[in-house]
This record gives structure tokens, sequence and C-alpha cells, in this order.
């Protein structure tokens, strides 16, 4: 393959030798090129080259002519010695992206004119050189993909396209770029060089790009957009008709999501004429239904001037085209109810809106009043759209059978309903039926996840089948774990249940038991396809499938079985096959483990250093990072900084060495926004000196948009990040609103009394920042924050409550709840226990997922729900499901008052992970006493419903458990942490399942999880050390340490990198220093079959060669190697 880099003289010859060429048998194009070779100006003389050959055939015989020239120039070049110039060349600006933009900047206006053509170029066609053909579209794909070299044409396009090409082909290039960004290049000051004289047709293509980008770009550059835009909208293509304002119809039309930047006053001095022409556009309600982030008081301001029109607010085709506008509607004075459900029906759309929410569901809440004016619920139910989850259990539960049946195909796509409402209506809907039927069934859409485990165990297997056959399928995957095992269970224990595993839809497959699996014989490639695998099933599958199977890319293209490929399957592959297959690997690489990435490591050192994809590095003993040269840094940067370093790499010792590699390789500076695409991902793990020194202001904006998506800062990092978000933007009392949204992913990160500044100037932000972070542990100063800036709002009057101490206490509204989110932790416990039965019951289920509650403030809803419900003796499944965490405050005495007889309800509870052993006890014996089940007695599917409270059954009792319901759900039992009593107990039940310890294979012990941790120490002693890397990281975690001290220190250098990096402190504590030394060799990635053989000293070496390897194996890194061939497109 290396000839393509021969593009410019397709020859096969060696030196050019034979007959002399005079200058004047050259045609001056081709001189001109032959005098860039000479010069070294090569990038000239490839653009040269694709002009010449879109206007002229080329033929052999001009290689030989233009080398010639070359020599006749006293300059000696064989094809050989040109090709890996050229090579060298072209692989420079991959890992220089800076010279590609010098280079380009230094062509000519007809060479420009070139490139730009070529990057023009739509076509997916080929280049055929004689024997050779280059697929040029995925050339041009993969070069762009390079971090840097979209950026550099970026720029380059900026500066030079609008004098050399027309502005619609400009405007093409740019959109291209900007896309490939995914908005990254858009900063504020790209507006200055954009051209402020646009033809109409280019600068409405232009506009389109940034409308497509607006989520992706930050406030500031949303505002600099919008200034630009704005300024030749200004200056009319047409002369108008002396409107009071500059804003047309067509100009609202244009601006699209922009229009929500427009100030309040040009808002209200547009012309009705113009609004309204505006809104009776076809495609006006489309541009509408964009303006996410408009505010209330814009909307407000566009609602009046519509008004204003000769548009009706009260008309039904008018409400139709007002887009999210809606969801700020005022006019409910003499709303009809007929009305009311059409806005409801329209304000399906308002969850896109970017905040507001607690001011949509108020207006929700109106319009249902309105709705269902002298008229029932019931009668009503069908037609007040997704303003149903608006309704509290109370009301739903006075809904009737009929009713529920009636308003099914409204209530099965509403999204947004709680977990207690969807058991009600299910109840509901199935209230006629003994046994739920496909008919049935197959109406209840997102209803589904509502039926009872034990119903859809009852039903008949002929019609689970028929469910899992029809679309309803794609529903199961809302269904929790118990629900889905009641489904499978039943499916299985029909006499031909295992001809039928490999129908069994994608969400379900992954529940199937190692057991189950065993007995299907016609699994095949394509049949896996569309599944999804647990480990342990992908590891028995790929053995089994390897066997019968000749053409390994067959199970590898399948995605999923890639989990279950083995290092000795990867040891046994010949160079060729490895490297030929590798791609298979790095397309599916989130689902590889990293032992098996480190197997492919190992590998792909042995057999190919050279092209050796330089991330791997980062997983192989120190000693190979620390060997990467200097010459090397820039690849290995850009390979690692595409990965993600935390679960490449999971000792954090090893973590740190390999970030004090990159540090040494960025020289301890990134320099410029060139940099910053070079270390990619890697931003997230840089030290918080290194972020606060070592990121110059240059490059601080590109880095700031990529330390946004890191989740894991630590407290150093965000400390860091905040020090230079204040040197750049000074204190919050100066910022700008833009500011503060563009800081939003920060916020959390400033000190109590800067984020109170916020509160006070942005509270709306503040608040839209809080929404977007439930269910996370933030810290208190940016709760308290939130927490002060809605009180500071709310408009709730003390109580006149004189029972429990309420009075004079302001208590919470539904408002504030639902604003406050996870600041919900700020309310002091009394205040709590004071909230209004009516806003308990619409909230508790937000009240109960909030994560920062203290005992105290659990205390206190606990006793609230029981003012509300009664004792827990009167409460239903409803009630049950809907407490979350409040449910941790019920004492084991009122545990045992609940009526637990549904394993649901009892799978809900299992959701919490913080019940003490008396609590999981009580709540285990409830339920056995409540159902009238023995342990003898129990399924499968109550097994898995049990969830961590199974940890609290007896251990003696362990074994009364059917082997034949245990072995269907063993994956699920191996995930719980329970006790080693337990777990040993569990592992006796296995080994009736599985047989003896010795006899357990990688599938097997992967399939165990936790229960594995269940054996004695002799068991561990024998087990083979090439099943260590198979034990789950929980089990290694689960095994006590005087146990897993009997691991022979061969055993313990197998773990492998995964298993090795979660053996705990007090387990080390236990090991000798020739364990210890194991241990760490494993963590550091050693070869585990050569442990003993392969010293720790022992250096890695290198080839000579900078290039790429010879060979077609290797051909993909010569493509990427070559970015600027994609210069060479034609048509």
């Amino acid at each position: 393959m290396y000839s393509l880099l021969l593009v410019l003289f397709l020859s096969h010859g060696g030196a050019c030798q034979g007959e002399p060429s005079s200058r004047h048998d050259l045609h001056p194009l081709l001189q001109k090129m032959a005098e860039e070779i000479i010069e070294g100006s090569y990038l000239n003389a490839l653009l040269d080259l694709t002009l010449f050959e879109s206007s002229h055939v080329w033929t052999a015989d001009l290689s030989h002519r233009v080398l010639a020239y070359v020599n006749s120039r006293n300059v000696a070049f064989t094809i050989p010695s040109l090709q890996a110039v050229m090579e060298t060349h072209l692989e420079q600006y991959l890992y220089q992206p800076q010279k590609l933009l010098e280079d380009l900047r230094a062509t000519d206006a007809q060479q420009f004119h070139t490139a730009m053509k070529c990057l023009l170029e739509d076509k997916r066609g080929h280049l055929d050189l004689e024997d050779i053909v280059i697929n040029l579209g995925d050339i041009r794909d993969e070069a762009l993909q390079s971090p840097g070299v979209n950026r550099s044409l970026f720029l380059i396009t900026l500066e030079r396209c609008f004098q050399v090409l027309n502005a619609l082909e400009c405007v093409e290039v740019l959109g291209r770029m900007l896309r490939g960004s995914s908005g990254s290049f858009l900063q504020p000051d790209i507006t200055d060089r954009l051209p402020q004289d646009l033809h109409e047709d280019a600068f409405k293509n232009l506009s389109a790009v940034f409308k497509d980008l607006y989520d992706q770009t930050s406030a500031h550059t949303q505002r600099a957009v919008y200034s630009w835009m704005t300024g030749i909208l200004r200056t009319p293509f047409n002369v108008t008709d002396g409107s009071v304002s500059w804003v047309s119809a067509e100009k609202l039309w244009v601006l699209g999501r922009y229009m929500a930047h427009l100030p309040l006053e040009e808002i209200m001095n547009i012309s009705p004429t113009e609004i309204g022409l505006f809104i009776s556009y076809d495609n006006a309600t489309k541009q509408l239904d964009t303006v996410y982030d408009v505010t209330p008081d814009l909307a407000q301001a566009f609602l009046e001037r519509i008004r204003c029109s000769s548009f009706d607010m009260k008309n039904i085709s008018t409400i139709h085209r007002l887009g999210l506008l809606v969801c700020f509607y005022d006019s409910l004075e003499l709303l009809d109810a007929t009305l009311a459900q059409v806005l409801l029906h329209q304000m399906l759309k308002c969850s896109r809106l970017q905040g507001f929410q607690a001011d949509i569901q108020k207006l929700k809440a109106n319009l249902l009043n309105i709705a269902t004016e002298n008229q029932t619920l019931n009668e009503t139910l069908g037609s007040l759209s997704d303003a149903v989850v608006g309704l509290t259990s109370t009301q739903l539960v006075s809904l009737s059978s009929k009713a529920v049946h009636g308003a099914i195909s409204t209530l099965n796509q509403v999204t947004g309903w709680g977990r207690s409402q969807i058991v009600i209506l299910s109840a509901k809907y199935l209230a006629q039926e003994k046994v739920p039927s496909f008919h049935n069934i197959s109406q209840m859409g997102v209803l589904l996840a509502g039926v009872g485990t034990q119903a859809f165990y009852s039903m008949d297997p002929k019609d689970l089948w028929q469910v899992l056959r029809s679309p309803v399928s794609q529903d199961m995957s809302d269904l929790s774990p118990v629900q889905q095992q009641g489904v499978l269970g039943k499916l299985m224990e029909a006499e031909d249940a295992a001809s039928g595993i490999v129908e069994v839809p994608r969400a379900l497959f992954k529940e199937v038991s190692l057991c189950d699996l065993r007995k299907e014989s016609r699994f095949n490639a394509t049949v896996l396809k569309e599944k999804e695998l647990r480990r342990s099933q992908a590891l028995f599958l790929y053995e089994l499938l390897e066997k019968i199977t000749e053409r390994p890319e067959e199970l590898l293209s399948t995605g999923q079985l890639v989990k279950g490929v083995q290092c000795s399957h990867i040891d046994a592959m010949s160079a060729h096959v490895f490297l030929a297959l590798f791609r298979y690997f790095e397309n599916n690489f989130s689902l590889l483990s990293p032992d098996q990435v480190n197997c492919l490591a190992w590998k792909y050192w042995e057999v190919s250093r050279s092209s050796m994809p330089p991330f791997l590095l980062a997983t192989l003993p120190s000693r190979f990072l620390a060997s990467v040269p200097p010459s090397r840094c820039v690849r290995f940067l850009i390979s690692l900084g595409k990965r993600h370093l935390d679960t490449l790499v999971l000792d954090s010792d090893k973590r740190s060495l390999v970030i004090r590699k990159v540090q040494q390789c960025l020289g301890g500076v990134i320099a410029d926004e060139y940099t910053v695409d070079i270390v990619g991902n890697l931003l997230c793990h840089l030290p918080a000196t290194f972020i606060e020194r070592g990121i110059s202001p240059r490059a601080w904006a590109t880095a700031l948009h990529g330390l946004r998506s890191c989740t894991a800062l630590s407290s150093e990092q965000k400390a860091a990040v905040r020090v230079r978000l204040l040197e750049q933007w000074g204190p919050p009392q100066n910022w700008t609103a833009e500011t503060a949204k563009d800081l939003a992913p920060f916020l959390a990160f400033f000190s109590g009394d800067e984020l109170h500044i916020v509160a006070t100037k942005f509270p709306e932000i503040l608040q839209q920042t809080a929404s977007k972070m439930v269910g996370m542990l933030l810290p208190k100063e940016f709760l308290w924050a939130v927490f002060e800036s809605v009180r500071n709002r709310s408009n709730e009057s003390p109580s006149f409550d004189p029972t429990f101490g309420c009075h004079g206490i302001v208590t919470p509204s539904s408002d504030d709840i639902f604003k406050l989110a996870e600041a919900n932790a700020c309310w002091d416990p009394e205040v709590l226990l004071c909230m209004e039965e009516d806003t308990f019951i619409r909230n508790v289920e937000l009240l109960g997922a909030v994560k920062g509650f203290s005992r105290p403030q659990l205390m206190a809803l606990k006793e609230k729900a029981i003012q509300v419900w009664g004792s827990p003796f009167h409460w239903k499944e409803h009630h049950i499901v809907s407490l979350g965490r409040i449910a941790l405050a019920l004492s084991e005495s009122e545990l045992e008052q609940l009526d637990l007889s549904s394993i649901d309800s009892v799978a809900s509870l299992g959701l919490q992970t913080e019940w003490t052993p008396g609590q999981a006890k009580s709540i285990l014996q409830t339920f056995l006493e409540d159902s009238g089940y023995g342990i003898q007695d129990l399924k499968n599917f109550h097994l898995v419903g049990f969830g961590p409270t199974l940890c609290a059954m007896d251990p003696t009792e362990i074994s009364l458990i059917k082997t034949s319901e245990f072995r269907a759900v063993v994956a699920r039992i191996g995930t719980l942490l329970c006790s080693t009593p337990v777990l040993t107990e569990f592992k006796k039940k296995a080994e009736v399942v599985f047989g003896r310890p010795t006899e357990w294979t990688s599938s097997i012990l992967q399939e165990l999880g936790t229960i594995a941790a269940g054996v004695t120490k002799a068991e561990l002693r024998v087990l083979d050390k090439e099943l260590m890397p198979y034990f789950q990281p929980s089990a290694i975690r689960c095994l006590p340490g005087e146990v897993f001290r009997e691991l022979s220190t061969e055993q313990i250098a197998s773990l492998g990198p995964q298993n090795a990096a979660f053996v705990t402190h007090s387990q080390r504590l236990q090991l000798s220093s020739a364990q210890l030394q194991s241990l760490q060799r494993a963590l550091d990635g050693a070869k585990t079959h050569s442990w003993q053989t392969d010293p720790m000293s022992s250096g890695p070496t290198w080839s000579v060669s900078t290039g790429s390897p010879t060979g077609g194996a290797t051909s993909q890194a010569l493509w990427l190697g070559c970015p600027l061939l994609l210069l060479m497109a034609k048509s």
C-alpha cells in the first residue's frame, strides 16, 4: 500500500534512468510542480498535481519525465527516496497541524482554490491508479477526525476562502468544519473574522449552520453570533416599508433560535403586520419549537405582539402555531374546557424548555382545572394530555377502570409518570382481568412497567411469546429486574423453552442464565448480533462458537461477543490474523475489560510494536511508558487523549505515572488550542497545579470547553479551575448573564459567599443548574445557595396550623420542592413535618429521591407519611413504592406492619442500600408471612426481588432454596455484597449447579460474581491461576483477608490489572512481601504467563524507523498518517 504515496508519480521502477527530458517537453504546471518538489514545498506540489489531473489524463510516462526533470537540476531522487520524504512530510501535518496552516497560507491563489474545491468534493469516489484503488472518501473522513487538522482547515478557510471562492462555497466548507468540531471552534472572537457583506443566500446558509450548533456553543458565542447576524439583518436586502422596527417576518425566520436574544423593547416594537405575517408562515411553528432558552418576559412580549396582530389567541389554529410560546400562555380568562384541552396537548413540548418548569407545572394545573370544569375526571381523562401526570395518587385511585380503558391511548404515551402513578393506573387497567392477555398488555405502553411480577408470571406462555415477538418488547427494557425475571422465569419453565432462547429480545436476553444458555444449540453469530450479553454469557458463547466457526471476524463483528474473548484466544492468533482483527476490538473498545486491553497491548507489542496504537502503552508495565521517546510524544498524547484514562488504568498510582509522562511530553505547559486538541480527555486528569499554572491564557478558553465534560475532578482540581475562572471573569458581582450561563457547569466549585452573589443576581440560572444535577451529591455551599435563591422568591405565608408546633412556620410549597431538587436537603426537619398534606402527596416521590437527607429529616418525612396515610398497616403498594429513601426511617416494627405480599413492593424497598441488618430481616420475614411462602416455595423472581435484603436470610435456610430456582438467577444473586457466612452457603448451592470449584470455567466464575467469594482457603489455593482474571472485582473485595492471603504468588500475579486494583487495604495487610510484589506486577500490567521469566528491569526496545510499518495489515495506520491526501479528492 506504500504505492499510495506515489500518487505524484505512479511508477514501479527504481531510480529514473533513461532518456533525458527537456524542460520544454513538460507541461508548465508539471514544471512548476517539479520545482516545488526541489524546494521541498510538497503540499504545493500535491495541489498542482490535483489541478493538472482535473483537466489532463495522467499517463505512466509522465512520472518518469517529471523525475528526469528533477534529476536534471542536480537533485537526486528515486521513487523510494521521494516516497520516504513525502511520507515524513505528510505525517508531520498530523502531529504539527500549525505547519499545515502555515503551508496553506503560503499557497498561491490557484493552489488554495484547488484545496478548497477538494474540501467541497462530496463524492464518495475512488481513485483508480492501475492496480491500486484508493477510497478517497474514507481518507478524507479519517483526516478530518485528526486533532488539529480540522482546526487548521477551519482557520485557513476563514482567512482566505472568501477572497478566492464564491461565498456560497466558502459557507459550505465552514459548515462542514464547524459541524465536524461539534461547535468547539466557535469562540466569540470568530465572528470578528466573518465577512459583513455576505449576499442573502450565503448569509442564510451560514445562519442555518449557527442555528444547528446553537446548543453546543457558549452563551458568549451565542451573543456574538446574534450581534453578527443582526448587524447584517439591520442592513436590509430590500427597501422596507418604513415599519417602526427592523425586525420583519423574514428576519425573524432567519434568526430562528436567535430570536430569543432580541431585547424586550425590540420585540415590543415589531409591527403587528410583520408578526402576523411571521405566524402565518407554514414553518413558523417549527422555528418557535426550537426557542428552548426563551424567558417568560420575552415569551410574553411575543405573545402580546401576536395578540395585537390579526390572530385570535383563543383560536385553535393560532394556538397550534405558537410553538414553545404556548408554555407561557396567559390568556386564561374566559377560556373554555375545549381550548384548555388543546393548550394542554400543545404543552407536551414544554419539557424541552431550559428552565421555568415549575411555572409550567403551575400553568398546566390551572388548565387542568379549567379542562375538567363541569365534568368528572373520569369523563375528561383521555383529553388532558400529559397534564395527567399532575394528578395525585388520591385522584388516580378514584378513577374507574372503564375510564382508564377509554383513555389508554393517551395514558400509554405520557412521559413523566411517577412509579406509584404507574402502579395505580396499571392496576386500574387490568382490574377486570384475572390473567393479563396479549391484547391488554399490548395496549399499555409506558404503563407496562406497573404490571405486577406475579401477573406476568401467571400469563399463558403463548401470550408472553407473542408479547416478546411484537413491538411491545421494546417496552421490556423499562421493566424492573424482578419483572423481567417473572417473564423469563415463566418462559423457561415450558418444555420447549430451550428452543425459544434465541428469540428472547435484547432487553431480556442478558437475564438468561448460563444454565439455560447451555440447553440451546442453535446459536450463531447472526442470532447474537441484536443481543446484549453479560460477560459470563459472552465468555461461554465465544468459547462455544469459536469451535464451530472458521472465521473469527464473524464472531467479533457481533460487537457484544468481544466481551468473551480471553487472553488465550488473543495469544493463539497469528500476527497476520491479529492485525486484521484488531479493528473489531477497537470499534467495540468500550465493551472490553482492562484485562482484555492489557492482553491486546502485549500481543500488539510482540507482533507489530512500530504500528501499535500508542494508548495501549499505558496498560503495559510502567517501564514501557517511560521509554516513549520525545519523537513519539505527540502521537502518544493524541492516541491516549481519545480514551478515558480512569477506565483504561484503574490503579491510581499507575495513573499518576501516566499523567507524569503526559506532563513530560507537554513540557509542563499547554501553550495553545492545538495542544488542547491533542490532549483531549487527558485534560480531566491534569493535576491542580498544572490547571492553575500550566494552561496558557491563549489555550484556556478551549481547555475550559473540554473541562465541562470532566465528571470526576478532585477537590484540588476544582479549586484550580475556580481560581482560573476568577482570574478570567473577576468576582461574581462583575459577571453578566452570559458569564453565569457559561460557568454553570462549574458553579458548584465556588465558595458560599460567591454563590450567595450568584443566587442574588442570577437565581434562575442557579436553579436551572441545580435541576440538571438531580441525584448528584453536591457541596453544602452550593445547595444552600440554591435554597436561598428559591426561598427568597417564594410567596408562601407562615402556617396557621397549631398542631405539631407548626404555627408561624413557613412550609414548603410544591413549587419550592420542584425547584430545589437536591437542595431540599436544606429544610429543617420540623419544617418538613409541617408540610401541607396535599404538598406531601404531590411530591413524596421527588422527596424520596433526595440523596442528601439526614436521618432526622427522613424521620420527619416518615412521620408526615403516617399523618397523611395513617399507620403503615394501611399503606398500599403505591404508597410503599413512592417512599424512596424515606422508607429507611421505618423501624423494624413499622416494616412488619406493611403489606409486603407483593414481591414488587419488596423490590422497591430493595432499591435502597442503607438498610440495617435488622430492617432487612424484617422486610424478608414480612414478605414470607404476608405471602404465605416458605423458603422452599420461593420462585426465581422472588430471589431477584429481594435484592440486598436477601443477604439477611439465615445462612442455615439457604439450602432450602430450590436448586432449579437458584440456577436461573445465579448472576443476579452474584451482584449482592452479602456477609461471608451467607456467601459460603450460596457457594455450596452453586456447587450443586456447577460442580466443585476445580470444575469451574471462566464463564462460571464470572457468572457467580460475589458468590465465588464463599470459597474456602483450600478451594482457593487449588484454583487454576488462569482463572484469576475471571473473578468479578466485587468478588475479590468480598474475600476475607485470611482467605485471600492463601493465594500463591503465581495466582496473585495472574489477577490482572482490574482485579488487582480491587484488592482492599485490609487484604494487602495480610500479604507477604513476595505476594505484594506479585500484586504490584498485576497492577502494572505485567504479562501473566511469563511472570517469572520477565524481569521487571528489562526495558522495551523501539524500532529505529518512526514511519509506518510495511505490510498490508498496517494500511489503516498509513491512511491516518497521511491526512493531506484528502486534498487529492476529485470526481
